[in-house]
Formats: structure tokens, sequence, C-alpha cells
């Protein structure tokens, strides 16, 4: 048998730091696209002015170099991508979480056979979950908000503020 609200509450945690990592990844995708815009419409602004192509010679060099520095860095961070894993892993944690809700059955145990399923769906989850991605204030933010709350957080997000230290303070009173 496997505790229901731990479960529930560890899924709940994943849900709220997935999506707060999809909103961040999607600024950071916002980021980048304001500028390729800008040096887009500069480009077409700058041919359009002059009819003497040495004279915007430079100028076009310079706006290309932008742009392409721009579309380096984010070809290389990749935020777009890393905002449709999160936006994806916070939806399927809560449909991990609904599941758990919906499973009847007596106080807070889940029978074997359904516990050992939703722990592997979980499990596939964590994995897929690139901690490293996730800025270190949401982490944060998730872990004190469930320890504060006397809620499981992820074992992944155990040591994020010092709750293992709590824990044993805690012990010694």
């Amino acid at each position: 048998m496997m505790n229901k609200n731990k479960l529930l509450d560890k899924c709940e945690a994943m849900t709220l730091l997935c999506t707060n990592a999809s909103s961040y990844w999607s600024f950071v995708k916002f980021c980048f696209n304001i500028p390729l815009v800008l040096t887009s419409s500069t480009m077409c602004i700058i041919n359009s002015i002059s009819e003497d192509a040495n004279a915007v010679k430079i100028p076009n060099i310079v706006v290309n170099a932008v742009s392409v520095l721009i579309m380096s860095l984010n070809n290389s961070i990749k935020p777009a991508e890393k905002f449709e894993i999160f936006k994806k892993l916070s939806q399927q944690f809560m449909i991990l979480s609904q599941e758990i809700e919906g499973i009847e059955g007596d106080g807070a145990d889940i029978p074997k056979d359904k516990a050992d399923l939703i722990m592997l769906k979980y499990d596939n989850l964590i994995q897929d979950c690139a901690f490293e991605e996730i800025p270190q204030k949401y982490k944060m933010m998730v872990a004190s908000k469930y320890t504060e709350a006397n809620r499981y957080v992820p074992i992944q997000l155990n040591g994020t503020i010092g709750n293992v230290v709590k824990r044993e303070l805690n012990n010694i009173v």
C-alpha cells in the first residue's frame, strides 16, 4: 500500500514547478523573438530608404550580425523547446494528480497494483524533467511553500531550502 496524500502532494508540487518553468521559458522565448522582429524591420527600413547599395552596406552588415548573434543564442539555449517540454510535463503531472485523486478506496492508501502503475508513471515523468533547466527561485518557492504547509515535496527538491536541517532540528527538540 502507498500513501495517496504523499504522492498527490509530490505530483501537485511538480505541476506547480513545471508550470512556473514553462512560464519562465515562455518569457525567455518572447525576449529572443522581440529583437529578431526589430532587426528584421530595421533591415527592411534600411534597404528601402536608400537607392545606393553602397550607402547601406555597413548598416546592413551590422544589423545582419546582430540578427545572426540573436538566432545563434536562441538555437543554443532553445527556449521554445524547453517551454514545450515543461508545459507538457505540467499537464502530465496534473493528469496524474487527477488520477490519484480519483482512486476510490479506504483511507489514504492506494492498493499495490494501482500504486505500482502510478509510481511507474510518476518516475517516468520525473526522469523526463530537466531540473537543471528550472531556475533556482522556482525550486525554492515550491519547496518552501510545500514544506511550510507540512506537505511532501519531491526528493529532487528536498535539499533546495535546507529542509534536511529543519527536520534534524525538529528531531532534536
